[in-house]
């Protein structure tokens, strides 16, 4: 193999530079059938980067279907709608209708034109990739007519939608990294296993409680980091108290795996969930405020916690949760749930609200 080609990042990696990049608010370039973008996440644009990129083309605003539907302009692809962006509009323009904040104080952002003609899978691609890197989902985009040149004159990272796409979309493989012994409160025969995936994104956790049988249903908990409730002891949600909770019922029975997945604020990152927390405070459930950040109900992906229990020698499980979701994820990824074990605990004067709206709307068996 030629040693440029063996020193080039792969798509994986660019991914991984791109992220961070967006998060810094530098722009990407995305190619696709003969069409080129810049491509910026609205969240970290600058006013000097927006007019960079307005003198190379017209901007156009990417955002989710629901966050559309929140700004009462049509999603005239389905999923996506893209707005032009008029020529006397600026950052902070941008950001109101990326950031539903204000939408309370000042609730008409428009007139918005949504386009309705031209393709749209290079916008949607740029949405997935500016929510992989946990920032607001709304990208700005520019039409180039020469993206290649553009990305090696200004060092900017070049993203072939044929080669992203599709790694977007997969779950990245895991690769154990180290495990070590770790005795707890609920048990003292504990370990500790680190899993890593390929992309560069956070490291998950699975904490085996004694030594479990392979052979037999693993007791199993798949629990997504809550820094609010595991670490502060949030009274706004129950997680905290389920995760002491499975990890005491795995020291009673002598065995069993708690997965840590870094999936904070149902995969929409801790900044996010924080967002959320505030609309909240305006008025709206759970849900309600995931929609009107653009977001879905539950943007995790239970797909980790099946291959993390698989690579450790397990292909049964009796599974502590009260989401029916996680019990679907798991048998379709080839695990047999043989038995679901419920975890009611933790409910508050604070929480009451947002337990009741996990069972109406997220089917939640409370």
């Amino acid at each position: 193999m030629p040693i440029r080609s063996a020193l080039a990042p792969t798509p994986v990696e660019r991914l991984a530079r791109a992220r961070g990049d967006l998060r810094m608010g530098v722009p990407v370039v995305m190619t696709g059938d003969g069409r080129a973008f810049l491509v910026v996440a609205v969240e970290s644009l600058e006013p000097a980067r927006l007019a960079a990129l307005r003198a190379l083309g017209q901007p156009e605003l990417a955002l989710t279907a629901r966050r559309a539907e929140t700004l009462k302009t049509p999603a005239y692809d389905g999923d996506i709608a893209r707005i032009l962006v008029p020529a006397d509009m600026g950052v902070d323009w941008l950001r109101a209708l990326a950031d539903p904040a204000d939408d309370l104080r000042v609730p008409l952002k428009g007139p918005l034109r949504s386009l309705r003609d031209g393709q749209s899978d290079l916008h949607r691609t740029a949405l997935q990739l500016v929510k992989s890197a946990h920032l607001l989902p709304a990208a700005l985009l520019v039409p180039v007519p020469h993206g290649l040149a553009l990305a090696e004159e200004n060092g900017l990272t070049l993203l072939p939608h044929a080669d992203i796409a599709p790694e977007l979309a997969r779950m990245s493989p895991l690769h154990a990294v180290v495990n070590a012994r770790l005795p707890m409160a609920a048990a003292q025969a504990g370990r500790v296993h680190i899993f890593r995936p390929e992309d560069g994104a956070e490291e998950h956790y699975a904490i085996e409680v004694g030594k479990p049988d392979r052979s037999l249903p693993v007791l199993a908990r798949l629990h997504s980091a809550c820094f609010t409730g595991d670490v502060l002891g949030s009274l706004k949600c129950d997680c905290g108290p389920q995760l002491r909770a499975a990890l005491a019922q795995m020291g009673q029975e002598g065995a069993g795996v708690l997965l840590y997945l870094n999936q904070e604020g149902r995969g929409i990152g801790l900044a996010n969930k924080m967002r959320a927390y505030s609309l909240q405070d305006q008025g709206f459930d759970t849900v309600e405020a995931n929609h009107r950040l653009g977001f879905e109900d539950d943007e995790r992906d239970f797909r980790i916690g099946a291959g993390i229990l698989r690579q450790m020698g397990f292909s049964s499980v009796r599974l502590l949760t009260n989401n029916p979701r996680k019990i679907a994820m798991m048998e379709s990824c080839g695990l047999t749930v043989t038995e679901r074990v419920p975890l009611k605990v933790g409910q508050t004067d604070q929480n009451a609200a947002y337990l009741a709206t996990k069972a109406a709307k997220s089917g939640h068996l409370l």
